[in-house]
């Protein structure tokens, strides 16, 4: 399903527009197709797992403690695995990987917001062609912030714009105004940190 509401979201010429240029039904279009998809896997995981239970540890020993012997009853039965986006599972494990890099690196040196831009080229090449808006064109802004993001990464991480960098992380997230924008964490190598903020004016 997520497919085929990708290859909606894509403009071709030989195709009506109607959709993607109808500002706020548009966006509305967006929101209903993500609950669709959010339901669509919901659904799966709930008519997909009728044997699987989860409970806290405690919950079990207690029980264990008790004399409890039939298990079958103990614990909630629908389970949201780790693979699930956004689950408490798959958030626990993501803070998890943040700290275990904290824990081998150290503290981060570099916080950095990367802030999608309304006004950049190549959004308003667009929006200007259709008279629309930034926020009634979400799907183009999406794409073009992605590659924004990616393209500043490689800087980043591989061409070592500030300075050897050993780890990194991010999170994206979506202003009320419906742009979007990253958080970025650097871990730079122990010979190109910046111990004062002398060395931070004089790289950039």
């Amino acid at each position: 399903m997520r497919q085929f509401f990708a290859f909606r979201l894509h403009e071709r010429k030989n195709e009506s527009h109607s959709l993607l240029h109808s500002r706020r039904l548009f966006q509305r279009f967006l929101v209903d197709a993500y609950t669709t998809i959010e339901s669509n896997r919901l659904r799966y995981l709930r008519f997909n797992q009728p044997t699987l239970r989860s409970d806290s540890y405690d919950s079990i020993k207690k029980s264990e403690n008790a004399g409890k012997v039939d298990m079958s009853d103990q614990g909630s039965e629908f389970v949201l695995p780790a693979s699930f986006t956004g689950s408490p599972r798959y958030m626990k494990n993501l803070y998890l990987d943040a700290m275990t890099v904290c824990k081998h690196f150290g503290f981060p040196d570099l916080f950095i917001t990367f802030t999608c831009n309304p006004k950049w080229p190549e959004i308003t090449r667009y929006v200007k062609s259709q008279k629309l808006k930034a926020e009634d064109g979400s799907d183009i802004v999406c794409r073009i912030f992605k590659m924004k993001l990616d393209s500043l990464m490689d800087d980043l991480t591989k061409k070592n714009l500030l300075g050897k960098t050993i780890a990194s992380m991010y999170t994206v997230e979506f202003q009320k105004r419906g742009l979007p924008h990253a958080h970025i964490l650097l871990f730079m190598d122990p010979s190109h940190k910046f111990p004062t903020t002398d060395h931070i004016d004089r790289r950039t």
